[in-house]
């Protein structure tokens, strides 16, 4: 307690006396603080007290001569002035509680005035007791939220206290005035008073930055939060583990995932202690990448820290992996997830039938849903979603259509997405039917949008089906739904595929005449569409009509380009464009080289071919199947098998199979060169790595073994392709009948003539050619003018060699006249005899044949 003999004055001198000289700096507990700049103001305050202890002084000696009503006459309102109130407060300096009493009372008295610096004073006295720490706290939160001082000054007010009055530096009293301004929400004060403190050296603890941190947070004010936690950083307030979560969740508010991530990894740096929580957002961070490897680390590394990541850390990565493909890592954490407590939840759940959809494994992803339905987990919609566009992807219509009508049942209203997914299916596995059923049930329920509609019209356009796809058009509009730029640019390519350039161009002028942008699709498909109709000078009109709108052309294009160039035979012009477009900066694919290298193989020229494809392994470009199956083609056309051979060896070193395509030509080359061994070693090496021979390959193999007359090999090769489901086209039967004629086999050859008209496959030209000719050898010339007579019904005019074959078969059997009257009715239907008809009706036989056969391989 003050010692009440004593007079005010005496404390009043006491606290002059012990004022210190202030320089450039003060020294507070070993910690520095930078002077404040208001000197003046000290000097005025010492000149008031002055004045204040004369006053005082009067007093004293009034008391001592007890002479009270006396000519002094003391006012009340003394007692009340700063100075005064100061003194008092300071006498009580040792007894905090007692201070704060005597300030309750005289803050009642009319005349007191709450100034700052009474305050400050009355703060650091109640700082110098735990007890009044709180009486302090709530003193700060009245004065602050009351507006009594700008915000910038209270921290100077302290400051020159702290000097003024020999108080040691408490740097709790700073902690407690930020959070003063936080619970006032008053930000932009508390920043300026924190960059006070740092003028003076000041550094606050990082608790109360971090309530001062998440405060601005709060409020988005995330450019101040970083810059002032840069400040914090280089005033050595060192960051704990909450400060991590604030700036974390800072950065992902503005998602800022790369800055995120460093914050995490500068804090880890720094020794920061991480908690379970800090692993957890990093985690998701990561997740949104996504970088399913990272985040699969990070989560093992928690694990050996001893934390246990939470369901939605395991739900995450499972995720991320399932995005990116990692399924054995995302079922590995499936297990882990439970073995740490935690059952699989349905987001999990779906997302690993994803993960098997997206591999193919429908199976798994189906033995997934029945485990799920065990546990008593019920499918969402987005399971569905994900379950209906699985089994769509991978052919399973069936049960798409099965998920699609339980969901259904199960009152969950299936999502445009679903429908559309059901629409893609039917469609690519050509059920038009159901794909125009599930149409109308998405119209019917308000749900088909405009990629309901493009689906259907890319469908019917890329099958030239261009009236349906008006009519669609037409529906659309109806329906409300605005077409978009890939709708447009379906109905263009549909006109393009149909030939039909003209209605392509009306629908590009009916684009613009919307207001839609046509994108390097559109242009492409004009190109391509000019191209195919060998209008080179308009398909390169397009092009600079793309090139004037800025707008760059892509692989696609390039290849549209020089494929174009190539089929109008100038292959060496297309290689030009391409060598100017790399010059250009344009980056040269292996797609590109391949179209010039298959150009100039088409075109004969096969050196160049080789040249280009030396130029695409020079730069580093590693040629693909296609680019040696060209240039093998190429080799088998030019007779050089044994180029052919190497070329392969060349391309196994490498690491690469043969595909089907490159089997099927060498097959067929060996087969025209009568080399049948070889050709069936290749047959039976592609049967061995799981190739499936097609239509073209058994067709070179029956007429290699055909043109060796091994019908019989060439009828086991027939039924084959029958017992495989392979079906047979026209030059199949053609070699068969060809090679049971010139047997003899006159009703085998029959049966298959019947089952191929049975098939719906009608005779060409050759196939009569060889069916009048095999009849004819074998003496049936009352079966070849039926087969004459089947031409004529079905208006084919026969060919100057059919008639020559019926010619010469009717003088071998002595019929002149029938011959004479075939050779009128050449002339009647305007054919021209050639030499072989005059030599026969003279000699009655081919040039330089005795018996008319002839071959017809193909």
């Amino acid at each position: 307690m003050r010692n009440q003999s004593l007079p005010n004055s005496f404390f009043l001198l006491r606290s002059l006396f012990k004022k210190r000289s202030f320089g450039s700096q003060s020294e507070f507990s070993g910690k520095t603080i930078l002077s404040s700049p208001s000197s003046v103001h000290i000097k005025q305050s010492i000149d008031a007290s002055m004045e204040t202890s004369s006053e005082v002084a009067c007093q004293s000696n009034l008391v001592f001569s007890e002479s009270i009503n006396t000519k002094c006459n003391f006012s009340l309102n003394a007692a009340l002035t700063e100075n005064h109130v100061i003194n008092t407060l300071l006498g009580n300096k040792s007894d905090p509680k007692s201070a704060w009493e005597h300030f309750k009372r005289i803050e009642r008295k009319r005349g007191f005035i709450k100034s700052t610096d009474v305050v400050c004073v009355l703060l650091l006295i109640l700082m110098n007791s735990a007890k009044t720490h709180r009486i302090a706290q709530n003193l700060l939160n009245q004065f602050v939220s009351g507006n009594f001082v700008p915000s910038s000054c209270l921290v100077e007010h302290l400051v020159e206290c702290m000097k003024l009055y020999s108080f040691p530096l408490d740097i709790q009293v700073f902690n407690y005035l930020l959070n003063s301004y936080v619970r006032a929400d008053k930000l932009e004060e508390a920043l300026h008073n924190f960059n006070k403190m740092v003028e003076f050296d000041i550094a606050p603890s990082v608790q109360y930055m971090n309530i001062l941190l998440t405060a601005m947070v709060r409020k988005n004010m995330i450019y101040e939060a970083r810059e002032l936690h840069k400040k914090m950083l280089l005033k050595g307030v060192a960051s704990d583990c909450f400060t991590l979560h604030v700036m974390m969740r800072a950065c992902l508010k503005e998602g800022n995932i790369l800055e995120a991530e460093q914050q995490f990894v500068e804090a880890k740096a720094s020794g920061v202690k991480l908690d379970a929580e800090a692993y957890n957002t990093l985690i998701h961070v990561i997740c949104m990448k996504p970088n399913s490897g990272y985040a699969s680390s990070l989560l093992r590394e928690m694990r050996a820290t001893g934390w246990v990541p939470s369901e939605g850390t395991f739900t995450s990565v499972i995720t991320a992996c399932v995005k990116e493909g990692n399924m054995v890592e995302a079922l590995w954490l499936k297990d882990e997830m439970v073995n740490c407590g935690k059952s699989m939840n349905l987001v999990v759940a779906t997302s690993l039938m994803k993960g098997y959809c997206m591999l193919g494994d429908l199976s798994s992803a189906l033995d997934l849903v029945n485990e799920i339905m065990k546990n008593d987990m019920v499918p969402n919609k987005v399971t569905y979603a994900v379950l209906i566009d699985g089994c769509c992807k991978n052919g399973n219509m069936e049960k798409a259509y099965e998920f699609y009508t339980e969901m259904k049942t199960k009152g969950i209203r299936p999502s445009v997405y679903s429908l559309n997914s059901m629409i893609q299916g039917y469609l690519k596995c050509q059920s038009l039917q159901n794909a125009f059923k599930m149409f109308d049930d998405a119209v019917e329920c308000g749900l088909a949008n405009v990629f309901s509609f493009n689906n259907l019209l890319s469908w019917l356009c890329k099958e030239g089906r261009v009236n349906e796809a008006c009519n669609l058009w037409d529906e659309m509009i109806v329906k409300g739904i605005s077409p978009n730029a890939v709708s447009y640019n379906n109905m263009i390519l549909g006109h393009c595929k149909n030939g039909n350039i003209n209605a392509a161009c009306k629908v590009y002028k009916e684009m613009l005449d919307n207001c839609f942008t046509p994108n390097v699709v559109t242009f492409s498909i004009l190109m391509d569409g000019y191209f195919k109709k060998g209008d080179i000078e308009n398909a390169f009109g397009i092009f600079h009509m793309m090139m004037d709108a800025n707008i760059l052309p892509t692989d696609i294009t390039l290849g549209i380009i020089i494929k174009g160039l190539c089929k109008g035979g100038r292959t060496s012009e297309g290689r030009d464009m391409f060598n100017k477009f790399v010059s250009q900066g344009l980056v040269p694919s292996c797609m590109a080289y391949n179209t010039i290298i298959d150009g100039f193989i088409k075109e004969g020229d096969i050196n160049l071919a080789l040249n280009v494809y030396r130029e695409m392994c020079e730069i580093g470009i590693s040629p693909s199947i296609v680019t040696y199956t060209s240039l093998i083609d190429g080799f088998c056309k030019s007779n050089n098998i044994d180029l052919a051979l190497k070329l392969l060896n060349v391309m196994r070193r490498k690491g690469l199979e043969m595909d089907i395509t490159a089997y099927g030509m060498l097959i067929d080359s060996f087969c025209k060169r009568r080399d049948m061994r070889n050709a069936s070693e290749l047959f039976n090496e592609l049967l061995g790595v799981g190739l499936s021979p097609n239509v073209i390959i058994y067709n070179s193999m029956i007429a290699g073994f055909k043109n060796l007359n091994n019908m019989e090999a060439a009828i086991d090769l027939y039924k084959a392709m029958v017992d495989e489901g392979i079906p047979c086209d026209l030059q199949t039967y053609t070699s068969l009948i060809d090679g049971l004629l010139k047997e003899g086999k006159l009703l085998h050859a029959s049966d298959l003539y019947s089952e191929m008209l049975s098939q719906g496959i009608l005779p060409d030209d050759h196939t009569h050619t060889v069916l009048i000719s095999g009849l004819c050898n074998k003496g049936q010339l009352e079966n070849a003018r039926k087969i004459l007579e089947e031409m004529n019904g079905r208006n084919v005019i026969p060919s100057v060699l059919i008639y020559n074959t019926l010619i010469a078969g009717h003088f071998k059997e002595g019929n002149l006249q029938e011959a004479f009257r075939l050779h009128d009715e050449m002339l009647a239907r305007g054919l021209v005899p050639d030499n072989t008809t005059y030599d026969i009706l003279v000699n009655g036989k081919f040039k330089g044949d005795s018996t008319f056969s002839r071959d017809f391989s193909f």
